[in-house]
């Protein structure tokens, strides 16, 4: 399901923190890309962890291996994020934030995201609030205001099933087209 559509010089993308396929996180994503594209006609490039291989374990940007090098620099050069991160013991994984440890602190100013996340339960909801949120407020991207997040249950055989989810992607995805409308508008 990787589209790419132009949204100016550049594009949006989708980034899961994710290292197996298939995932929740990313159906999730996926989920949202699928309306962006049909109502929005927007389309993204959907990556994950494992699009940045083994070379992501690297301690410095110098040292990233090729896959991972431009997994970074896809995110760094996208119009605008969705991002979907799986939860684990309250918290993103390591690698996701490694990632953005090594986006440049500049890079994603202004940028829109929406933010997803997928956890066991309802416990884990929180932290697309109270991590993902601050960790995005830090690069001062623009966080649309809705997030999505959605609970094993919400699942049945990797795919999203649950009306009241999809009615908070319709919501999120109509505030990040709106985003991305008035930067194009600021741009032009």
């Amino acid at each position: 399901m990787n589209r790419r559509v132009a949204t100016g010089d550049g594009c949006v993308v989708g980034f899961c923190g994710t290292s197996w396929r298939p995932a929740k996180a990313r159906a999730l994503v996926e989920a949202v890309a699928g309306d962006l594209a049909s109502r929005h006609g927007i389309g993204l490039d959907i990556l994950d962890l494992v699009d940045a291989g083994p070379g992501l374990g690297a301690f410095s940007r110098d040292d990233l291996g090729a896959e991972a090098l431009r997994v970074v620099e896809a995110i760094e050069a996208a119009d605008a994020l969705v991002i979907g991160a799986p939860v684990f013991q309250g918290s993103y994984p390591g690698l996701f934030k490694h990632v953005f440890d090594l986006v440049r602190p500049d890079a994603l100013k202004n940028r829109p995201v929406l933010l997803t996340a997928c956890g066991g339960g309802l416990r884990h909801s929180l932290m697309v609030e109270h991590q993902l949120r601050p960790l995005f407020g830090f690069f001062e991207a623009s966080t649309v205001s809705t997030a999505v997040y959605a609970g094993a249950a919400e699942f049945t055989d990797g795919r999203l099933v649950s009306p009241a989810v999809h009615a908070r992607i319709v919501d999120a995805a109509d505030q990040f087209a709106a985003h991305l409308k008035s930067r194009s508008a600021v741009a032009a």
